[in-house]
């Protein structure tokens, strides 16, 4: 069983109904219609030569193509390679070096890289998804009559295959095989709760394949994604209102544009589901959701590139404790581990390779409730190898053969068995005044509505913390003293935080430490 033959068992059981609406191409497809195309789009790969085992580079956008390009590469049993063009032409090449590409799908502009890529310049076969490129072939969406009707994937083949940005290093390759795929979407499907029938506004590229697989419909946003903190709001407010979008999953910088747009005054009472993630989700976020979809459940979720999810918290399910204990500097409130995952918080070795242990060696570096360390994950929707083994001497042990990964997240459990977060070991802080992490700082900083954004970190021996925030004597003053506890040397205003590319929202901190270097923020 792979998430292909999930479509298929979809397209029997509710074949008109919409699977795929993408405004942009103005398509609709039913779940009959898609795998029908999913069909003979295969069957046009596999005249192109594409065959079970080889790879494709793919450069197109989320869309109705994308999606019926990727599931017929995976009904072949290819494999699926994404990596990001903007990290530049030297990313491209060492990441095609890693697993060289067999074909080239990709938007016509994507193809202009060919010119200063040898690496994609010597993929034998080159594809577009539209018009007429010098040396491509175009891609049949529709194909010309003839199927691929049958699944030639094996549960073990790689179906898909990230790159990291590879700014540290060489860049890993997370290899996603069919059966991880469907491992992910058993737990994703209950802990986002997907049921059919439902209209999904997918902003992120792997929520569609847990969609079609759970007969949920699924809108394209018609927007320009790469930047989900600077979205057009009106446009994807149009969109839920006009296909009656009643869930949506996407970062906290995506929200906040629509709740900017809604001004406090509008409402979108067609959504009942939303869960967002991808960076840090504090309470005021949730807030503000409870009041732009009011009928809808709100929930917050954590997780990783190689294990998602892995805890989520409903809004509704905070208490007045939870939220002074946030205010007080205890960290921020991940929830209930999700079921199928297994999670230990275990003494923060961070930068030190952990290898293999017995199962009583990993007992003893077990922590007990309100003790902070690393959070460890195990279980099927968690990626167990890195290609070539690249990156996991640092993410990666056994215990008694057992493959473990390390988030690099540290935290704790309560004494309910909920998961609080404080923030990535390699941010921690250890002086002669103790150890300290920076999501307990930055938490009641972030209680004061003023605050855009805080990070808590330590530049030349001294604890700063820097606000995103119009600079106020008095908003100095008062996050003083909220945050005397954690003995910060410096409080400093910045007029805009650097953050991550992807979700627009976690904070980028080595090029926060650049800047202010640059611009002399610290006394």
């Amino acid at each position: 069983m792979t998430i292909g033959d999930k479509l298929a068992e979809q397209a029997q059981v509710r074949p008109h109904t919409p699977a795929l609406i993408d405004d942009i191409a103005q398509c609709t497809l039913t779940f009959s219609q898609l795998d029908d195309e999913v069909a003979r789009s295969a069957a046009w790969w596999r005249r192109q030569g594409l065959q079970r085992g080889q790879a494709v580079l793919v450069f197109v956008p989320m869309s109705a193509d994308l999606y019926v390009a990727l599931l017929a590469i995976f009904r072949l049993g290819a494999v699926a390679l994404f990596l990001d063009p903007s990290a530049g032409c030297e990313h491209l090449e060492r990441c095609c070096s890693r697993w060289k590409p067999d074909a080239l799908f990709a938007i016509p502009k994507a193809h202009l890289l060919r010119l200063t890529s040898r690496a994609l310049r010597s993929i034998p076969l080159k594809v577009t998804t539209r018009g007429w490129i010098p040396g491509a072939r175009r891609w049949l969406a529709h194909g010309d009559g003839e199927r691929h009707p049958t699944n030639d994937a094996q549960p073990d083949d790689a179906a898909l295959v990230t790159f990291t940005s590879g700014s540290t290093g060489v860049p890993k390759a997370a290899v996603r095989t069919q059966d991880f795929l469907l491992a992910q979407y058993k737990v994703l499907a209950p802990s986002i709760e997907l049921e059919s029938g439902d209209v999904d506004l997918a902003t992120l590229p792997v929520f569609p394949l847990a969609n079609l697989a759970a007969g949920v419909t699924t809108v394209i946003p018609d927007v320009d994604l790469k930047r989900p903190g600077a979205v057009d709001a009106g446009r994807i407010w149009s969109q839920i209102e006009r296909h009656q979008v009643n869930r949506i999953a996407a970062s906290p910088a995506f929200f906040e544009r629509l709740i900017a747009h809604a001004s406090g005054a509008r409402t979108l009472p067609t959504l009942r589901k939303l869960h967002t993630g991808g960076a840090p989700v504090f309470p005021r976020l949730l807030q503000a959701l409870q009041t732009l979809a009011p009928r809808a459940k709100i929930v917050a979720m954590y997780g990783s590139t190689e294990a998602e999810p892995i805890a989520h918290i409903a809004a509704d399910e905070l208490t007045d404790d939870d939220l002074r204990a946030m205010r007080s500097g205890q960290g921020l409130l991940a929830g209930t581990v999700v079921s199928g995952l297994r999670l230990r918080i275990v003494r923060d070795r961070w930068g030190e390779p952990l290898g293999s242990m017995s199962a009583a060696a990993f007992e003893s570096e077990r922590l007990a409730p309100g003790e902070v360390g690393e959070i460890v994950v195990t279980g099927d929707h968690v990626l167990k190898q890195y290609l070539g083994g690249i990156g996991e001497e640092e993410t990666k042990f056994r215990v008694d053969g057992e493959i473990w990964h390390r988030t690099g997240d540290a935290g704790m459990f309560d004494d309910r068995g909920r998961l609080w977060l404080a923030g990535r070991c390699a941010a921690r802080i250890d002086d002669e005044r103790g150890r300290l992490y920076p999501f307990g700082v930055e938490c009641v900083a972030m209680t004061f509505p003023a605050v855009k954004r805080a990070a808590f970190t330590v530049m030349d021996a001294r604890r700063v913390l820097v606000i995103e925030a119009g600079a106020s004597a008095r908003l100095r003053s008062e996050i003083e003293t909220a945050t005397k506890w954690a003995q910060v040397d410096e409080v400093c205003f910045i007029h805009a935080m650097p953050v991550d590319k992807r979700h627009n929202a976690k904070i980028d901190y080595p090029a926060l430490k650049a800047h202010l270097r640059r611009k002399k923020h610290l006394a």
